[in-house]
């Protein structure tokens, strides 16, 4: 039987890396069965082409994952296949939580065949065989013996084939832009950013987070080796390449168990299977300077950070109250001196939240090293705390929102400000952060790193734009270059000057390994959203 994975866009947001729900089930799929990757975010398709895609390579059965804002092209999808007669089977986090709604239990139309609800690791292998005989069931749950939910324990990690994937389509640097690369010689032809998991759950429940309802509240982790064995088979697949290959630890806070964490990190360092990576940590976790310097000596990057707000009394409304808004510089510089930067995340929109919280946030960043910051408005997803709240509140004005996807748009009424006030909010933010001004100033705040650091800011800032602002087609893309040209003439100026891994004083730096040794002296240490 021939299996077509499909992850939907929304048809606004972009993500930045392929999801990896679709490699892993790729990977636990029987092997007398071919499968096929379909991201609608890097291979946009209408739903009529999907269809006659699935038709002309005899698809038997399509499975479909969607996060909330992309359930409603989901469902479209879905939809369209159905009516052509083919077979569909949606799971993730939000059909787990409404799988009424998906199929056609709750007064609506029926979009799937089936649903698997939680995680599908279990599962998958059971839906494929029961769709090859034709005898799909409706609901697929792992479940012990006594009916309760079961989580997989991770021990026995199926083994993903990344040295034999065709990755085209998850290639990151924009075809305008690759001749640029090439010109200059940074060997960024091919840019791509790999999920890797080393662990799943996250005990701290925050209020507007699916997290802990999804994976649960107790942590399960990979061996140290299945993660660092997929870590030598992606570098060993880089140095065969023209490009850069760059992973993104999705566990929802990287560090949760530290001393696991330092283990892992370790581990890494000393099979030589440094790549530089990116990973969610909360910022409580990141005083630890033995943790900093392992982020640094293995690799790490950029650290992703719910900051959400800068306000003690908003963090704690949402169950947040971990996070220490004073604490945010002195996290943030530490990392910086490793040459590790952060992406800071804010939420607008909070219940203390009043007109001018984008400038109060960015006065604050001023002080900052270089960050990307992120901004969104507070959204409450299905059967998470918060929309709980909300409803009893009566302060839902689009109780269904994720059926009539608006990005950046709000769902409830806020408390100190107007929804468009939140919005126009969010807008200032992200106009004011990505400014080719903004860009500027922070390129030459990093002016005495190695040209690499400075190049992976730029492309990071570049692609973070287009968060909130789309840049698609040719075109989009060659107005942002101009508008950043100063910036972007500067810096691809000195790799010609004095090269990817050097200071602008000569030092060398080893880049790909993330230990920061300028010319023979190291500075290495001894040794987690959403």
């Amino acid at each position: 039987m021939r299996i077509l994975l499909y992850n939907p866009d929304n048809g606004v947001t972009r993500n930045f890396m392929p999801h990896l729900w679709m490699f892993l089930l790729q990977a636990l799929t029987p092997s007398e069965h071919e499968v096929i990757l379909v991201d609608g975010n890097t291979q946009p398709m209408s739903d009529t082409d999907l269809v006659q895609f699935a038709l002309d390579n005899k698809v038997g059965l399509v499975g479909i994952g969607a996060m909330t804002r992309m359930i409603a092209k989901g469902y479209r999808v879905a939809d369209a296949l159905r009516a052509a007669g083919v077979r569909v089977v949606m799971g993730g986090p939000h059909v787990t939580e409404l799988p009424d709604e998906a199929l056609g239990r709750d007064g609506g139309p029926r979009h799937a065949d089936a649903v698997a609800l939680g995680e599908a690791d279990e599962t998958w292998p059971q839906i494929v065989a029961d769709a090859a005989r034709g005898e799909l069931k409706e609901i697929y749950a792992s479940v012990d013996a006594s009916g309760e939910s079961r989580k997989p324990t991770l021990q026995d990690y199926p083994s993903i084939p990344w040295d034999s994937i065709n990755l085209e389509q998850f290639n990151r640097i924009p075809k305008v832009v690759r001749p640029l690369m090439r010109k200059f010689r940074t060997m960024w032809e091919t840019f791509h950013i790999i999920p890797i998991e080393s662990g799943r759950g996250c005990p701290y429940g925050c209020e507007f987070c699916t997290v802990t309802g999804f994976f649960g509240d107790s942590i399960r982790f990979r061996t140290n080796k299945s993660i660092v064995d997929e870590m030598l088979l992606l570098k060993a697949r880089a140095a065969r390449s023209d490009g850069k290959i760059a992973v993104f630890f999705v566990d929802d806070n990287f560090a949760i168990n530290i001393k696991r964490t330092k283990s892992l990190l370790r581990d890494i360092i000393a099979a030589d299977a440094q790549l530089s990576w990116v990973a969610q940590i909360s910022a409580n976790l990141l005083r630890d300077q033995e943790l900093v310097d392992l982020i640094a000596d293995s690799g790490g990057k950029w650290i992703f950070i719910g900051m959400e707000s800068l306000d003690p009394a908003n963090l704690a409304s949402v169950n947040k109250n971990f996070n220490k808004p004073g604490e945010y510089a002195a996290v943030l510089q530490n990392l910086a001196r490793r040459n590790v930067y952060a992406i800071t995340s804010f939420i607008f929109g909070l219940d203390n939240d009043e007109i001018g919280v984008a400038d109060r946030t960015l006065d604050q960043m001023r002080d900052w090293p270089p960050v990307l910051p992120v901004f969104g408005q507070i959204t409450p997803f299905p059967s998470t705390p918060l929309y709980a709240r909300l409803e009893r509140e009566g302060r839902l004005t689009r109780p269904k929102h994720w059926l009539e996807f608006e990005a950046f748009s709000m769902a409830h009424t806020p408390s100190k400000i107007s929804i468009a006030g939140v919005q126009a909010e969010v807008r200032a933010a992200w106009t004011k952060s990505y400014s080719p001004e903004a860009t500027q100033r922070a390129l030459t705040s990093l002016k005495s790193e190695p040209a690499a650091y400075r190049i992976s800011h730029l492309l990071a800032r570049l692609f973070f734009r287009g968060i909130y602002f789309p840049q698609k087609g040719t075109w989009a893309w060659l107005k942002l270059l101009g508008q950043n040209r100063k910036a972007i003439f500067e810096t691809f100026s000195d790799v010609i000057a004095h090269g990817v891994g050097k200071t602008p004083t000569g030092q060398a730096v080893e880049f790909e390994k993330g230990a920061r040794s300028f010319a023979g002296v190291g500075d290495a240490g001894q040794d987690s959203s959403s």
